[in-house]
């Protein structure tokens, strides 16, 4: 027989850790759990990155520089070249040193749609970060097949093509000399 006290027990309660768990349960019902350590929780979506190199892609594409000779430049001692409209002055500044050098590409062992790539890719950063004149180290061609300057004349009709390219003129001898160009790039508004 079963005793009355045995009864009780199974009759209060079969299973005392189902009452623990409802209790537990009815307990924490209004807390929040705590954010994990050492991490922050973003208030918004995140902004989807846009590569560079899509974005360089894009300005060779809406920039391509083409190869036909617009102005033929002869690429002697003085080579130099003002846009229509700029004072000579200017070019007397850019040949001078009057503004600081703020950026530089070389383009030695660069083939000719390499360099000019290059150069659109430059260009475009430097207009973007405000620079006023940079330099284009582009070789003398001693190593040239007929030892003359490749680059040279093609960066001069590949610069002719930007708008805003103000002037350009073959580097002071400390600066580069035959082998490099100084560029004056419009200053933006």
């Amino acid at each position: 027989m079963i005793s009355s006290q045995q009864q009780e027990m199974t009759q209060k309660d079969p299973n005392p850790d189902d009452d623990d768990a409802a209790l537990f349960h009815a307990a924490m019902r209004d807390v929040a759990p705590l954010p994990a350590a050492n991490t922050v929780t973003p208030h918004h979506s995140p902004v989807s990155p846009v590569p560079r190199r899509r974005q360089q892609q894009q300005s060779v594409v809406e920039d391509m520089l083409s190869n036909h000779i617009a102005i033929e430049i002869e690429a002697g001692e003085d080579w130099s070249y003002a846009r229509p409209g700029m004072s000579h002055q200017t070019l007397r500044k850019l040949r001078r040193g009057h503004w600081e050098i703020q950026a530089n590409l070389d383009l030695h062992g660069f083939t000719s749609d390499e360099a000019r790539q290059a150069l659109s890719i430059f260009l475009d950063a430097c207009t973007q970060r405000m620079m006023r004149c940079v330099r284009v180290i582009h070789g003398k061609g001693l190593s040239s097949k007929n030892r003359e300057p490749v680059l040279k004349t093609r960066i001069g009709n590949w610069l002719l093509q930007r708008a805003d390219v103000l002037a350009f003129c073959q580097a002071r001898a400390e600066d580069g000399g035959g082998g490099a160009i100084l560029i004056l790039l419009k200053a933006k508004a």
